[in-house]
């Protein structure tokens, strides 16, 4: 059972996280678009626009799933849901969570997970 001092302090870890991303996610917005109005000249030029504006794209969707988990953390947070796994319901290490605070898995079950997209 965490104190109520630690549920603070994750609060505050995830809300400094999630508040990094939407600005991370709002400079990457920004760039795809410049790069979308920017005329490119020739074939080479479009070929680069387009490769750089699927990069920007796929950073923010890898951002926009971590935001999916901090916003899932935060309300487990609310339901004392918090830092137990979702899988296995055994207590998540307090090592693990200060280092991955919105992760919902246990080491052992994040293992499990992986090697099933494997």
């Amino acid at each position: 059972m965490l104190t109520k001092k630690e549920k603070h302090a994750y609060q505050k870890m995830l809300l400094a996280q999630k508040e990094k991303i939407v600005r991370k996610l709002t400079q990457l917005n920004n760039e795809s678009k410049e790069v979308e109005t920017d005329i490119a000249q020739d074939i080479v030029d479009k070929a680069e626009s387009s490769y750089t504006k699927e990069f920007l794209l796929s950073l923010s969707n890898a951002e926009r799933e971590q935001l999916a988990l901090i916003d899932d953390a935060l309300h487990r947070l609310k339901t004392k849901e918090f830092g137990i796994c979702q899988m296995c319901a055994k207590t998540i290490g307090k090592k693990r969570l200060g280092t991955l605070p919105w992760t919902p898995y246990c080491i052992d079950c994040q293992q499990k997970k992986e090697e099933e997209k494997a």
